[in-house]
């Protein structure tokens, strides 16, 4: 994926113990080696003087041209407070599903809350908040309606029904089957072409009446409801 996405790549692990062993295991593998041919990698630590300068060292190899893979950890600095957006982040990457620690004793009371006052299942909130905390993580390469990036969802528990159903719409929207259970080189190929197309010059004035809706539009009121009625879906 590295060779062909440009500029910025971010990467998001469930925990710092399980990024570590994943990139231990790359080195074994000559991943890491093969990866540097392409991009630089920089990763978040525990310290936040280490990951302030991985950040800032991350975002000048983008900002430069030579490009530059980011490692990171769900619910860590980068993922509660950093925007990729634009060529700071081309594709992001979900490794794994986000669970939050259950043995904390303000989660087991809040759990405990949720069950007696409300009927809600420990597994049930435990997901939803998993799946939201992932959105908001790939949710950081697409800050605005002219950026655009790919997401990756590098774990086949993403594609069952349970898992995807909590997801925000506008990602299940794109989960379509054919895009689900891929394997590298399929998922690889298909971001080649889309990354492709993406890249052609962009012109607002072609969006007029597409993504960017025309005044006629925004004057004509059947067409007012029809925005509100939407709104009010979401």
């Amino acid at each position: 994926m590295a060779s062909i996405v440009p500029d910025g790549m971010v990467c998001f692990f469930t925990s710092y113990l399980y990024m570590d062993n994943v990139v231990a295991s790359w080195y074994d593998q000559g991943i890491i080696d093969q990866l540097l041919k392409y991009k630089l990698l920089f990763i978040e630590t525990q310290d936040s003087a280490e990951t302030s300068l991985a950040l800032f060292s991350y975002i000048k190899a983008c900002e430069n041209g030579r490009g530059a893979v980011l490692l990171s950890v769900a619910r860590g600095k980068v993922s509660e407070g950093v925007d990729f957006d634009h060529h700071l982040g081309r594709a992001v990457l979900m490794f794994g599903i986000p669970y939050v620690y259950t043995q904390s004793k303000i989660l087991r009371a809040r759990l405990e809350y949720l069950r007696d006052q409300f009927q809600i299942k420990e597994n049930d909130f435990l997901t939803f908040d998993a799946m939201r905390h992932a959105a908001q993580c790939v949710g950081r390469v697409i800050r605005g309606k002219t950026d655009y990036g790919i997401m990756v969802f590098a774990d086949k528990r993403f594609s069952r029904t349970e898992k995807k159903g909590k997801l925000p719409k506008w990602i299940q929207e794109h989960l379509r089957g054919s895009f689900c259970n891929l394997s590298v080189e399929e998922a690889t190929q298909i971001a080649k072409k889309w990354l492709k197309q993406m890249a052609q010059p962009f012109s607002r004035d072609d969006q007029l009446g597409v993504s960017l809706l025309t005044l006629e539009q925004l004057q004509n009121e059947d067409f007012q409801k029809k925005i509100f009625s939407r709104a009010q879906q979401l």
